[in-house]
């Protein structure tokens, strides 16, 4: 897609010089201050869901294994209602699961998203200030000629005053 773009567009604008520029928005990422602590935030939120599922799933295991030993010996109501507590644990276990990834995902826009966009508008000011056509994120391009193209992560560090 990228390739025809830029056949079609050196064949209609002719011999219009393009400046070419590349970033690793990864790297440029790693090194915003704001983003370790982010990181650091989301893991610790992750760590403590997976220990409590551990724990929700330990009290699962061990429930059913004690129903499973004496069920045999349960009356029908007894047995039905037992059933029923560990299918309610289960399907709590199953919500958990599934609050515990969105406030995952809602906790890596809040504290991710402002940085993301802090850089890309940093690439952007970069990009225009420079006189760049196209800026590629090296995450996607294949191939590059180095010669012919800039890498912009010094500028853009500068920009956004990082070392």
């Amino acid at each position: 897609m990228l390739s025809i773009i830029l056949i079609i567009a050196g064949k209609t604008l002719g011999a219009q010089n393009f400046k070419f520029g590349y970033i690793n928005r990864d790297e440029l990422l790693k090194t915003m201050p704001d983003y370790d602590s982010a990181i650091v935030k989301l893991e610790n939120l992750r760590k403590e869901f997976v220990n409590q599922l551990a724990l929700m799933q330990d009290e699962y295991s061990n429930k059913t294994t004690a129903f499973n030993n004496v069920s045999n010996s349960l009356s029908d109501v007894v047995r039905k209602t037992k059933e029923e507590e560990l299918k309610d644990l289960n399907n709590r276990i199953q919500l958990f699961q599934v609050k515990a990834n969105q406030q995952i995902n809602d906790k890596n826009a809040e504290l991710i998203q402002p940085i993301e966009t802090k850089a890309d508008k940093a690439i952007k000011d970069v990009a225009k200030e420079q006189g760049f056509t196209f800026v590629f994120d090296v995450g996607v391009l294949y191939y590059f000629d180095e010669k012919k193209s800039i890498n912009m992560l010094p500028l853009i560090k500068t920009k956004l005053g990082l070392k």
